[in-house]
């Protein structure tokens, strides 16, 4: 299933841009969440290849796209996902995003609405602005390369709790590796944004789904990034929205249910 999905790069002014894509049909855009990269939908493509066209790319700064040149706005990264768009002839997609890939999703829909069909907005979590500034310096910060090496153990079981031992945990090292020594710029992008977030996306108009996992929010709790409390926003917003909440979904469900995700997916995207 793997060989009819295929890796190229879009060149822009800021940089080159890995996106994966693959299938025919009725395109899906994929977004990620950080410090992911395209790879977190390997699972979903391969099953939604069966009957759409779907598209991942790599956000600027992370995975094997470039990093780019300045700090970029989330409104920069919704306008690389039209140039995706664009440079593929694709007028007009469904997007599915994750965290931080759900707030850049939310921007093109505001932004660009005659450019989204349905919106998927996955483990999009609100932050209220202690939280802001806890991930603006963290990501600002980046991550860092030690001499010893320990920051490779750091990472293996910053997650282990959630995710195991196995090979996800190895894919996420992979990408947070890639990241290392420089700022995590769509960390900073979301930072920037989420509190005018309530506001962009009260002009969202397209059928929306927001999915959402039951244990999804329980490490950012616990790292003091998230509060329960903040998490109603999006109902508000978007009242015309449709909710699905996976029992048992973590941060990561989208490596983990993957059957479950793409069930909840196609049976919003064929209403």
């Amino acid at each position: 299933m793997s060989q009819q999905i295929k890796k190229a790069f879009l060149d822009t002014e800021d940089g080159q841009i890995l996106y994966r894509i693959g299938g025919e049909g009725e395109p899906i855009l994929l977004l990620h969440m950080i410090p992911r990269s395209s790879d977190e939908f390997q699972e979903l493509m391969s099953i939604l290849v069966e009957k759409n066209l779907v598209i991942a790319m790599d956000l600027m700064g992370l995975g094997d796209s470039d990093k780019p040149p300045r700090v970029y706005s989330v409104a920069d990264y919704a306008n690389t996902a039209i140039a995706l768009l664009d440079k593929l002839g694709i007028q007009k997609a469904s997007i599915f995003g994750s965290l931080t890939g759900g707030y850049i999703a939310g921007e093109v829909a505001a932004a660009y609405p005659n450019r989204v069909d349905k919106l998927i907005l996955c483990n999009l979590f609100g932050f209220d602005a202690e939280e802001k500034d806890k991930i603006l310096y963290r990501y600002s910060q980046g991550f860092t390369i030690k001499a010893d090496g320990s920051h490779l153990m750091e990472q293996w079981l910053s997650r282990v709790n959630y995710i195991g031992n196995g090979e996800l945990n190895h894919r996420c090292v992979l990408e947070d590796l890639k990241c290392f020594g420089s700022p995590v710029y769509p960390g900073i992008a979301i930072a920037n944004y989420c509190l005018a977030a309530p506001e962009r996306f009260r002009l969202i108009q397209c059928p929306t789904l927001i999915l959402s996992g039951g244990n999804a929010l329980e490490p950012l709790e616990k790292a003091g990034l998230a509060k329960a409390e903040n998490q109603y926003w999006l109902k508000d917003v978007i009242p015309h929205s449709q909710r699905v909440e996976l029992e048992g979904g973590t941060l990561w469900m989208v490596n983990q249910m993957p059957t479950e995700i793409v069930k909840s997916v196609i049976d919003f995207l064929q209403k």
